[in-house]
This record gives structure tokens, sequence and C-alpha cells, in this order.
């Protein structure tokens, strides 16, 4: 894609490439290329953010009162894009982009004082505890429960695949209140100190090879209900809202933008006929790179995109998982020998065939594709 800037974009693209060549460290960027599951660890994503907080740029959704950059839509896609192509780390989302927006547009002042700046900071360190293992797609049939106690709530369940818990401080959780009336009437939007007694987590390992997500249980365990997030048995509103955020306000082709590239490279290196397919993912690739940003240029700051973010993340979890194979299918055979840990060379079977392994689960998680698929038709039969 050949985007034509303006002076104002071509002296802001400087900027970002100016504060890449001095705060994005060797160490920053072989952590993100040995990355072969969704999310860095935080040894190789916090020090990143903590940069981008010293320049103001960690939080660039949020409300410039929260300390948000106050960004056009096109400067968002500037950024990601210099950062994909110069290798920098992906930022943590859970604190950054789903629990920070929730809490700035339904939390209380006292919750806004308290989680913002550490979020900020990233002292603290989130997850997400919406799955269950009777509720995953069909997420209104959760079932952890969220007794009142006086001052607190009693939980008790568990939540599953939950990325990163095994290093979260904090999570971010739909917890059920109530039975009564519809099953999406009686949930609530709880924010948990994953140290509380009575929480164990339990990891899994994926088909890749990673430990990315884990198993959560909760015992017994005493929330405050200080820690409410919008109004009790309204928490359907808070998720609604967060998942807008989490399948359409990341920018998603810049990242697969350097997947390709890296794929292009085993590509080239294989003996195998793959110049037809390759072509073709990278015209799908060109045409989703358009859909994406013009859907940012015509999005305010700080707003969410709305039922298009399901277009949106439908398509790039295709285009994940069609890259990844890809990788793999230039490999060949020699792919089904890939041990030991990734390589920084980022197109090496140690890297691309894990890739195409966890690639699996983007068309399940964020809600899967049938429920994108059902949320597009339903807003295309009301226009």
């Amino acid at each position: 894609m050949h985007l034509r800037l303006g002076a104002a974009e071509l002296a802001f693209r400087d900027e970002v490439r100016d504060f890449l060549a001095t705060h994005l460290s060797d160490a920053m960027r072989a952590g993100q290329a040995c990355t072969t599951s969704m999310y860095p660890e935080p040894d190789v994503c916090i020090p990143w953010q903590r940069a981008l907080q010293r320049k103001g740029w960690l939080v660039p959704l949020w409300p410039t009162e929260w300390g948000g950059t106050g960004w056009s839509g096109l400067q968002r896609f500037i950024f990601e894009t210099e950062c994909a192509l110069a290798g920098a780390p992906l930022v943590h989302p859970m604190g950054v982009r789903l629990a920070g927006p929730v809490i700035i547009r339904f939390g209380t002042e006292a919750q806004k004082r308290h989680y913002l700046p550490r979020i900020m900071s990233s002292e603290d360190y989130w997850c997400q505890g919406f799955s269950e293992p009777g509720a995953g797609s069909d997420l209104a049939a959760l079932a952890l429960r969220a007794r009142p106690d006086g001052d607190h709530y009693i939980l008790d369940g568990t939540k599953i695949w939950t990325t990163h818990a095994h290093h979260a401080n904090r999570m971010f959780a739909l917890v059920r209140t109530s039975s009564e009336g519809k099953p999406q009437q009686g949930i609530s939007f709880l924010l948990i100190d994953m140290h509380l007694p009575g929480i164990t987590v339990r990891p899994i390992r994926t088909i890749g090879g990673d430990h990315d997500v884990n198993e959560v249980h909760f015992d017994n365990v005493r929330v405050p209900r200080s820690d409410l997030v919008g109004t009790e048995n309204g928490g359907w509103e808070c998720a609604k809202y967060l998942l807008e955020f989490e399948r359409g306000a990341g920018i998603f082709s810049p990242r697969l933008r350097s997947q390709f590239k890296r794929v292009a490279e085993a590509v080239r290196q294989s003996q195998r006929q793959l110049k037809s397919r390759f072509g073709e993912v990278a015209a799908d690739l060109d045409t989703f790179e358009w859909l994406e940003l013009k859907t940012l240029c015509n999005l305010a700051p700080g707003v969410n995109p709305g039922s298009v973010s399901s277009i949106l993340k439908l398509e790039a979890s295709r285009l994940k998982q069609t890259i990844a194979e890809l990788g793999a299918m230039a490999h060949g055979v020699l792919g089904l020998r890939w041990r030991g840990e990734a390589t920084d060379s980022g197109s090496s079977p140690a890297t691309l065939l894990p890739e195409y392994f966890n690639s699996r689960a983007y068309t399940i998680f964020g809600g899967a594709q049938e429920i994108q698929l059902g949320i597009i038709a339903r807003g295309i039969l009301r226009a």
C-alpha cells in the first residue's frame, strides 16, 4: 500500500522514527522477534511501555484529560506502522486498551484516580476473566458466582483461557450476581486483586508449546464491592463496550504486514511453488490495510468503532491464520522437525511453526468467527 502523507504527517512520522531509534533497544526487538504466542512476556513489553509513557504515547485511545494523545486515526496508523517495522514489542492491551477505557466510561472517580495512573505506569498488569469452561463464545452463560456479603462479594467458580494470568496482579472479570431474568441481566463487572486468598492459577500449554493461557479458580474469594464497575447486574453493557475495543480499536495491519515480511523470506528460500498463493495473500493484506485505515480516519479519538469492529476482528484473524499457514507451507516437511526456542531470525521453523499452531485460536477468542458473522449480519439487516 502506498499512502501519500502531508507535511504534518511526515513530520510526525520522523518524530516517531527518531523516538524508536533512541528508545527501542536490541533486547526489546529480540524479545518481540522470539514471541510466538499472542503477547510478549512482561520483561519484554513493560520496559517499552514505560518508555512510551515517559513520552506520553502509551494510551492514545484515552481522552487527553487522562493521558491520551489526541492523535488522529492516521497518526495512530503511522505510529503503529513504524513500531511494527522497527520490531517494537506489542503493548500489552489488557490494561491500556480494555480495562482503562471501561473504567473511564463506567468507573467511579475513585476508581479512575486509583487505577488509571497504575495502568499508565505499568505497575498493574491485567488479565481478562471472561471465558469459563461452560461459557466461551456464549458469554452470557457464565456461571462464576459473586454473592454479596456486606461490603464484599464472595466469588466461587472458574475462568479459563485467561491470557497471562500467571503474570497479572489484576483481573477484570464478568461475574454472575443474579439468576433472575435473562442471563445477560445478572452479570456484573468486577476488578479483582490476583493476590487475594483463594485464587489459584493453573497453566495451560498450547499446541505451539507456549504457556500463554491459564485456568483460574476462585474458592471463597472476597472482593470489595468498591471494585464493582458500573452498576450491579449492569456488567453486560461494560462487556459490550470492552469487546468493541478488543475487536476493533486495535490496529492490526502493521503487525500483520511485519509477519508477512518474515514469511516472505521463508517463501523466498523455499523450493516449493508458492508464488500464486503468496500473491493472493498480499492482495488480501492490502485490502484489509485500506479498510482499517478508512475506519480509523473516520473515528474520533477515544471513540470505539461500533459494529464494524466485528469485520476488522474477523478479517484480521483470518489473515493471521492465512499468513501463518503460508509460513508453515514454506518449510514443508522440514517444519515437522522443529524443536527448541524461537530465534530472532523470525523466519525459522522455530518461530513460524509455533505461530502457525497458535494462530488457530485467533478465530475463537474475542468472539468466535460465527459470533462475528452474526453481528455483521444483524448490522446489515438493520441497515
